[in-house]
Order: structure tokens, then C-alpha cells, then sequence
């Protein structure tokens, strides 16, 4: 292993057109902060209070930070560009096969589950600036133009797929600083919608917890806050009163909700039951969904419009960090951890502010999606929702240059691997590669009403790259060094600590989905 004090690079440097350490610092940052954001103030109210929230937080970035550590170190070693080339190089071929065929359905699912957001986004904006109905309570049909499948194509075209054809991970250093300037501005408002509730809205104080923080509560929301460093989103959880047919009303905005049979308005948690209006009784149910009692009210687990829920399908920056690694000039060991550490406790700031103050806005009856809990017609709350859009699709050109990279080490043989391919060649291939994953996925989100009971299911995958796969590179690796039996030893308990808890974490997500299915 290196000495403590070594800064001497790994790997041959490569040159001025290597990616800076703030470059690094911004994509890295970029991948971990996602639509998982909307959750945290959630996950917060189901662990029982801020300090549990924040001690699983502290706790799970230790693993984080550790397995990005690993991960560059072994990036080093192997002298290969990509996540599953490492695994594959590091321990064995069997399990880089493995890698390889969870690394490709992950991102693919993190691809679909992306455009479902970015849509879900689009359809609330055009919704708070066409509301759905008129003064007589007629509904008025929204345009064409506002129509999810128009607007959503277009985003794909015009904006999303040229930052998805570059060849390089740097070139998303750019969107990246305006994907998390964005992301920030969200966290800013939360923040500053709480030091002005009492003035501006008028709201009361959050109620306390109805009830003590339990190890059950706090295990509960592990996947949601360890995910949360990555990608994820909510599916939102209402609570229904009877009423007007069709609409989901949002502190006394309405919006589409598509599928609700004869009665039912879904009033958000933090609004109440409007006049003339009751809760639903036990076992009833709309339109199939059973509804469950949840602490001090009937809910009904719906994610609006197939958006998959939070702790289910992640782009972690585990998965990008050995192309941000292999893409970076200063490529020493105790500069990379610098970057991780410096990247890592960012998000832990602003996922920490926006948990603690969505919390303490709206107490238990925050919404998973925290900006469904504020007035839809709020231009500051239109404003954030808009860039916070943007801050998700500035994630997806990494999905798919990930993708691309594991589509071609699964089709192309290690013979014809090393090989060096001609530039006009892998042109055409990349951009093909591009057109076909993306074509796949919109067509996947727009038109598969189902596919997120299929994200749930597989979501818990993500845990292999977060934990699984760093912790059998860490054991693996000591294998291949002279170490003393004490270092040894703790090297390969703490690898071993890294499997089981990535086991944990993947068997919750895998059974709360399944529980959710059987509801």
C-alpha cells in the first residue's frame, strides 16, 4: 500500500486536458445529488426527528466516502478507465460478469426512472400554468404543446441528447455546476420558506412526532437517506377526501390526476380536508390502490404520474467515479480522497439543510415529495420545481456515457478490446449507441404504465456498487499486498462490514417493494 504521506500519482498523468480537481469535485457532486433531494424532509419525519435522520446520515456517508476511496485506489491498480473493468480486473472475471449485467440493468432502469421525473416535472409545470378546469368546473383540456409526450420528446432531442453524445466524462463538468447551482436554489428556498412561513404563509408550528424514534423507524429510512447521495424519487403518499372527481389539490391548488374513478379529491397532508369533505374509511379503496392508516391519517401510497420511489433506483457516484477518476490530471491517491471527501461533505450540507428544514416546516406530514407540501401557484415554488428539472437532467448524459460503456465491453470481445478503433468508426457507433438508449428509454417511460413496480423491484441492485462490489475489490486487494497482519485484518473486516450492510440495504429495498406490491 502507499505510505501515509505519498502523493505520487498511481497513474501516468494525463496532460493538461485532464480534468481538474474542481471539475471532479462538480461531477462527482452532480451524480450524487438527485431527485432523492425531494425525499430527505420525508425520510427525516420517518426516522423519527432530525438527530436520528442525521446520525443514519453521518453513518452512511462513512461508507460512502470509503467505498469512493477504494474504488479510485483499485481504478489505479488495474489501470482501468471503467467501473466494471475494475471489478473484472480486481476480482476475477466471474464477478466482473456479475458487474457487468447489474451495472447495465441499473442504468438503464436510472435512465427510464430519470425521464419519468423530468416528465412528472414538466406535467406540474404546464399543470400550474394551465390549471385544469374553469370557473363553471368544466374541464379545460390543456394545449398540445402541454402535453407530457410533446414536451418530454422535445426535451430528449433539443437538450438532452446533445449532452449525451461527448465522448468524454469532462465535458459534463459544465452542466454539472448549473445542475448543482440549481439543486442548491431548492435547498435555499426550503430554508428560507421556514424563517418566513409565520409572515408570508401564515402557517403553525410543525407538530412533534407522535411517536419516539424506534430502531425499526430508523432502519426504515437507510435506504432512502444511503440512496438519497444518488438518485431516487419519491412516490408520493396523499391522504384522500372525498369530493370533486379528478383532481389532487395542493394547499387549494389542483392539478390532473389521472385514473380516480367517481369520487375522490386527494388532499395534500399539510392542507387537510376541505368543507364537506371526510377522510376515507378503512378498506375502501379508489380505483384499486388500497389505502393505509399511516400515524394520524388514511393515506393512499400513489406515485404520481409511475414516478418510482426514493430508495429504489440510484445513478450513485460510486458508478462514476472510476471514469471521473481515469479522467482526471492529478490522479495521486491522497488527492483523489481529498476530492471525495470535499464532494461528499457538500451533499451531506445540502441534503442535511433540506431534510432539517422541510422537516421542521411541515413536521410528520411532510409530503415525500417535499414542494407537493407548499401552494403549487407559489412562483418562488414554480421557480424551483423548473430547476430542479434541470438539475435532473443534467444527470442523465452520464447515465447514458456509463451506459455506452458497458454496452461495449458486454458485446466486444477482450481480443478485440484492445484493439484501437478509428475515430469515424466510434463516432458513428457512440452517437448510434446513444440514439438506440435513448429512443428506448423515452419510449419505456412515456408508454409503460407499470415499470415502476419494476424499478422497486430491482432498485435494491444499487447497493452492489455502493457497498458489495468496493467491499470484494478492498478484501481482494489485500490479497495482492505485503500488509501486517493487524492492517490486514482490518482491511478485510471492514470489506467484509461493507458486504453485509450492502446486503441489508439491498434485502430492505427488495422487501419493502414487495410489501408494497402486496398491499
Amino acid at each position: 500500500m502507499e505510505r501515509a504521506g505519498e502523493v505520487r500519482p498511481l497513474l501516468p498523468p494525463q496532460g493538461p486536458a485532464g480534468l481538474s480537481s474542481a471539475g471532479a469535485v462538480c461531477i462527482l457532486l452532480k451524480s450524487a445529488l438527485g431527485a432523492g433531494l425531494l425525499s430527505f424532509p420525508w425520510a427525516f419525519g420517518r426516522a423519527g426527528g432530525a438527530v436520528p435522520a442525521l446520525l443514519v446520515e453521518l453513518g452512511s456517508l462513512v461508507f460512502l466516502v470509503s467505498g469512493l476511496a477504494v474504488l479510485g485506489y483499485a481504478a489505479a491498480l488495474s489501470a482501468q478507465p471503467t467501473y466494471q473493468g475494475v471489478v473484472r480486473a480486481v476480482c476475477g472475471a466471474a464477478v466482473g460478469k456479475l458487474c457487468e449485467v447489474c451495472f447495465l440493468l441499473n442504468l438503464f432502469m436510472i435512465s427510464v426512472a430519470l425521464l419519468r421525473v423530468v416528465g412528472d416535472q414538466l406535467e406540474k409545470l404546464c399543470d400550474s400554468l394551465y390549471p385544469n378546469g374553469t370557473l363553471s368546473g368544466a374541464p379545460l383540456s390543456p394545449p398540445w404543446y402541454a402535453d407530457q409526450r410533446f414536451t418530454l420528446s422535445a426535451l430528449c432531442v433539443f437538450v438532452i441528447f446533445p449532452l449525451s453524445v461527448p465522448k468524454e466524462i469532462g465535458f459534463q463538468k459544465y452542466s454539472s455546476i448549473l445542475g448543482t447551482l440549481a439543486a442548491c436554489y431548492l435547498t435555499l428556498v426550503i430554508i428560507l420558506k421556514y424563517h418566513l412561513q409565520a409572515e408570508s404563509l401564515g402557517w403553525p408550528e410543525p407538530s412533534q412526532p407522535s411517536r419516539s424514534p424506534s430502531w425499526a423507524s430508523i432502519f426504515s429510512v437507510i435506504p432512502t437517506i444511503c440512496f438519497g447521495f444518488q438518485v431516487g424519487h419519491p412516490g408520493t403518499t396523499v391522504p384522500c377526501c372525498w369530493g370533486s372527481a379528478g383532481s389532487i389539490l395542493d394547499h387549494g391548488d389542483t392539478i390532473p390526476c389521472r385514473g380516480v374513478a367517481g369520487k375522490g379529491t386527494h388532499s395534500m397532508s399539510s392542507g387537510g380536508c376541505r368543507a364537506g369533505q371526510k377522510p376515507l374509511g378503512m378498506g375502501e379503496s379508489v380505483t384499486g390502490h388500497p389505502w393505509v392508516w399511516e400515524g394520524r391519517h388514511w393515506v393512499w401510497e400513489l406515485s404520481l404520474h409511475g414516478a418510482p420511489a426514493a430508495p429504489l433506483l440510484v445513478l450513485q457516484c460510486h458508478e462514476a467515479c472510476v471514469a471521473i477518476y481515469s479522467s482526471m490530471r492529478n490522479q495521486s491517491f491522497l488527492h483523489w480522497i481529498a476530492v471525495s471527501v470535499v464532494s461528499m461533505l457538500i451533499c451531506l450540507l445540502i441534503y442535511s439543510l433540506t431534510g432539517l428544514y422541510g422537516y421542521l416546516t411541515f413536521g410528520e406530514a411532510v409530503a415525500p415529495d417535499v414542494l407537493m407540501s407548499y401552494p403549487g401557484n407559489d412562483p418562488v415554488v414554480i421557480v424551483a420545481r423548473l430547476l430542479f428539472g434541470v438539475s435532473i437532467i443534467t444527470i442523465y448524459p452520464i447515465v447514458v456515457l456509463l451506459g455506452r460503456s458497458v454496452v461495449r465491453d458486454v458485446w466486444v470481445t477482450p481480443k478485440h478490446r484492445a484493439m484501437v478503433v478509428p475515430e469515424v468508426q466510434e463516432q458513428r457507433s457512440r452517437v448510434a449507441l446513444t440514439v438506440t438508449w435513448m429512443a428506448t428509454t423515452l419510449t419505456i417511460a412515456l408508454f409503460v404504465p407499470d415499470i415502476g413496480k419494476v424499478i422497486e423491484l430491482i432498485g435494491g441492485i444499487s447497493a452492489f456498487f455502493i457497498f458489495i462490489f468496493p467491499g470484494l475489490c478492498l478484501v481482494c486487494m489485500t490479497g495482492t499486498r505485503t500488509l501486517g497482519p493487524r492492517k490486514k485484518a482490518a482491511l478485510i473486516t471492514w470489506g467484509v462490514l461493507s458486504v453485509l450492510g450492502g446486503a441489508f440495504v439491498c434485502g430492505q429495498s427488495a422487501a419493502l417493494a414487495v410489501l408494497g406490491l402486496l398491499r
